[in-house]
């Protein structure tokens, strides 16, 4: 390797050291970026994390909805857009699997998908996707500002990322975390995107024998 070096043009080897250079001060700057983007952050507030509040949305029926009409079952919620090609799908089909091996203790949950892409997913886009999940999932859309709002309560990160191959076309990048509320709306638990459906099961179960709630109305 000395013997290779020394024979090298001296123009030639600085080029080559520079180009080096060039490529390990991109890779820390990708590396920074991706550490630097933002993720959900768990306030507590006597004990519990400040997760969850309530909301004004329009769900998959066309009917108005809040956090009160989900009052005394639980919730799974997770936040995602009809477009996605990998993440929601598979955190969907996850939170349905696991309300049913919850059995007969599963009807005391109600899974609720929240799109991130008001622009995108209307009212009858969202009701066509959640139908391919589970019978009871529950999918909300708003205004791009009541989307806002609901993510703020629930501390969802979600930013629109341009797509280069069209001026139209775009994507999310979006929080990819499951929400376990209780029968108040407050904040239970939480899973990360590669828990499975049996852990979720699991938990749920846990915190239902806890905490069963009442009954509440049907969404």
């Amino acid at each position: 390797m000395a013997a290779l070096v020394s024979s090298m043009n001296p123009r030639l080897l600085l080029v080559s050291v520079a180009f080096f250079m060039i490529g390990a001060a991109a890779a820390v700057a990708v590396l920074s970026d991706r550490l630097a983007q933002p993720s959900p952050r768990f306030i507590k507030v006597e004990g519990k994390a400040a997760i969850g509040g309530d909301f004004a949305l329009t769900d998959h029926t066309g009917k108005r909805v809040t956090q009160a009409d989900f009052a005394g079952r639980h919730m799974l919620v997770f936040f995602g857009f009809t477009s996605c090609p990998d993440i929601c799908p598979i955190g969907l089909q996850t939170i349905s699997q696991a309300i049913d091996q919850l059995g007969p203790t599963g009807d005391q949950v109600v899974p609720v998908f929240i799109t991130i892409d008001p622009e995108r997913d209307t009212v009858q886009r969202v009701a066509d996707y959640v139908s391919q999940f589970h019978g009871r999932m529950a999918g909300l859309t708003g205004t791009r500002q009541e989307i806002q709002a609901v993510a703020k309560v629930y501390r969802a990160y979600y930013e629109k990322v341009a797509d280069e191959s069209s001026s139209d076309a775009y994507a999310m990048d979006h929080t990819s975390i499951i929400y376990l509320m209780d029968g108040n709306g407050e904040y239970a638990a939480h899973f990360a995107f590669n828990t499975g459906a049996e852990e979720i099961a699991r938990r749920t179960g846990e915190i239902l024998r806890q905490d069963p709630g009442r009954s509440g109305p049907s969404s």
